[in-house]
């Protein structure tokens, strides 16, 4: 017997993505303001719907570049919302995707550009739907990404000093860490590059400044290294 599809029911399937940042002190959430109803004028994370020509980490990128004007980021699918009644107008799926962004480089266009601001973590407002729960599971998929890999230099500029890396640290362990004990434990990964140049903004004698080895960690992976914070 052949199977009629048009006598299923229709249900719209929507993206969303949960985009992080980091400004040398704390770890922010970019949000922007609905413009359209329901919940017209109200904070929300960014999203849009998949069409049917794509597929669902094409739709998560292109909604990345509509609203913010950024490709080529870390992007990670993360969770699925299915609650009957999540969406007030009608059935919708929700595939929910985190993103990394070094604040540094993109911020000027975004707050310019497209109306988007970013968040401390204390100052999340209210948000749409059952956003907060995607930046809750968003949160812990990422303080286990970052305890387990090297995902937190993709918040850094390329050029970091090793106290920035301590603070991006801290910010997603959401604990204070001793200076010694993080410098110790990065070195014994021996995944960075420390650079001749220096950050002269933090004090007279300046910082030196470290780059992500990406080829030497890739390198270290494939012969058994485990990054474990």
């Amino acid at each position: 017997m052949i199977h009629n599809y048009k006598s299923e029911d229709k249900v719209l399937v929507a993206v969303d993505c949960i985009i992080f940042g980091f400004d040398d002190e704390e770890l922010k959430l970019l949000l922007i303001k609905r413009d359209f109803e329901p919940e017209k004028g109200q904070w929300s994370l960014m999203g849009g719907f998949l069409k049917k020509d794509e597929n669902l980490d094409q739709a998560a990128n292109r909604i990345l570049y509509h609203l913010t004007g950024i490709n080529d980021i870390y992007l990670e699918q993360l969770y699925n919302f299915s609650k009957i009644d999540r969406d007030p107008v009608t059935r919708t799926v929700s595939v929910s995707y985190f993103a990394l962004i070094n604040i540094s480089e993109h911020d000027t266009k975004l707050t310019a550009n497209y109306s988007a601001k970013w968040f401390s973590f204390k100052d999340i407002p209210p948000l749409i739907f059952d956003h907060d729960k995607m930046v809750k599971h968003a949160s812990r998929r990422l303080l286990y990404r970052a305890s387990t890999g090297p995902i937190g230099f993709e918040l850094l500029p390329e050029k970091f000093t090793m106290r920035q890396l301590q603070k991006l640290y801290e910010a997603i362990l959401g604990e204070k860490l001793d200076k010694r004990n993080f410098i110790n434990k990065i070195n014994s990964f021996d995944i960075l590059i420390k650079l001749e140049e220096k950050d002269m903004s933090s004090s007279r004698k300046g910082s030196f400044l470290y780059k992500f080895d990406q080829e030497k960690y890739q390198k270290k992976k494939a012969e058994g290294f485990s990054f474990k914070f």
